[in-house]
């Protein structure tokens, strides 16, 4: 059977709940979140949209896969339009094509939070992204077949990678 939930802080988008010995966190109001793989198959070949921005949890710049929030601010809002949204804001690009590849969670033992990922492909480029309300997103289009290069150049430059980057990187770890 299962304890109760203690609901001990709640802002505008998180919560802090306890649950029995467990202290986690979670997105507050329903909030989902969407992550987006966003493929660009070009002439002048295949390539990976990342997004980088300052953090401030983390005092730093992120590279990330571009995702944002469903429901922040729309009550019962849908997932995939959500995330075409979240890709063109960020981006500057606009899918043809959203597919769910299915639900994940970063950090389980933490946050209750999972997010859906998203493959986007069909891109065609809008406006120059950036996203909104001072974000400061910079887009990076990165050759599928440089990433590996990309990503350990900005490690060096002090820029911290996003867990989901190894979507990315996940091969070249098995060889």
């Amino acid at each position: 059977m299962s304890e109760t939930i203690e609901t001990m802080w709640e802002g505008r988008f998180i919560a802090a709940y306890r649950e029995g010995k467990w202290e986690y966190v979670g997105r507050a109001r329903g909030i989902k979140a969407a992550v987006l793989l966003a493929i660009d198959d070009a002439p002048d070949g295949r390539h990976v949209l990342l997004v980088e921005q300052f953090r401030v949890p983390l005092k730093t710049h992120t590279l990330e896969l571009p995702a944002g929030l469903v429901g922040d601010e729309t009550d019962n809002e849908d997932t995939e339009l959500a995330a075409a949204r979240e890709l063109e804001e960020e981006t500057g690009y606009r899918a043809g094509r959203i597919e769910v590849i299915g639900a994940f969670a970063s950090s389980p033992g933490m946050v209750s939070e999972t997010f859906t990922l998203m493959k986007a492909t069909q891109l065609e480029k809008v406006s120059e992204g950036g996203g909104v309300d001072g974000e400061n997103i910079v887009v990076h289009r990165v050759p599928v077949s440089g990433i590996a290069d990309f990503i350990a150049a900005k490690r060096t430059e002090g820029v911290v990678m996003d867990v989901k980057l190894l979507t990315l990187l996940g091969p070249l770890l098995l060889a």
